[in-house]
């Protein structure tokens, strides 16, 4: 059975506008928990530190458990450009490894991007991790892309060729697997809005933006 779900852009035509749809679905989904109240968002480092992207104070916090390697992660990674854009300052983005064993270099990904976040540029490695996803996946040695992906923005390559073997960017990565295993995460991308986890009927462009505006709207009554 296949451990990921599959995000499916679907581009919808209608009188004379455009719009793209995503689909996430997997039978029989294991039962994900909800998140507890979360320390580590205001962490400065340390491995259980998560990387936030956008505004710290933001009233709603997507946060993904997600594989560098899986095409469906991919494909949300391209979605979630967009929710940055509409939602802006009311939104922050929280991205957790959870690398899995049927994906050759999924690890090493995910050590490449802790790599650059050791010279804090983690989100430009997810960013260009995921954008040439087909290249690297394919590749007979990853890890020479991922140093030249490491130039392109501008990182110290000796030290980032270092770090990929350190035990502090294991460490990250293994501590995001066992927090997702511990919530019973079995599958990515998985997603939460607010600690809660999405069902697999939201799982799509038009369900994720409904939780994200039912999560603002909630926030504003308190």
């Amino acid at each position: 059975m296949k451990r990921y779900l599959p995000f499916v852009i679907v581009a919808v035509v209608a009188l004379a506008t455009i719009g793209s749809g995503a689909m996430l679905y997997r039978a029989k989904r294991p039962h994900v928990l909800s998140i507890p109240e979360d320390k580590t968002l205001s962490a400065k480092s340390g491995p259980e530190s998560p990387h936030i992207r956008g505004n710290p104070d933001a009233p709603v916090t997507l946060e993904e458990y997600g594989d560098f390697q899986c095409p469906p992660c991919g494909m949300f990674a391209a979605f979630l450009g967009q929710l940055e854009k509409e939602y802006e300052s009311r939104l922050r983005v929280v991205f957790r490894n959870f690398p899995l064993k049927m994906h050759q270099h999924a690890r090493e990904a995910a050590l490449a991007a802790e790599a650059a976040g050791l010279q804090g540029r983690f989100w430009e490695m997810h960013d260009v991790l995921y954008r040439e996803q087909e290249t690297w996946s394919k590749a007979p040695n990853a890890r020479e892309l991922f140093e030249s992906y490491a130039g392109t923005i501008g990182l110290d390559l000796n030290k980032f060729k270092n770090d990929m073997d350190s035990e502090q960017a294991n460490a990250r990565v293994d501590a995001d697997r066992q927090r997702g295993e511990s919530l019973g995460i079995q599958t990515t991308p998985t997603l939460f809005i607010n600690n809660q986890p999405l069902e697999t009927k939201d799982k799509n462009p038009e369900g994720i933006r409904a939780e994200i505006n039912a999560a603002l709207e909630k926030k504003s009554q308190t």
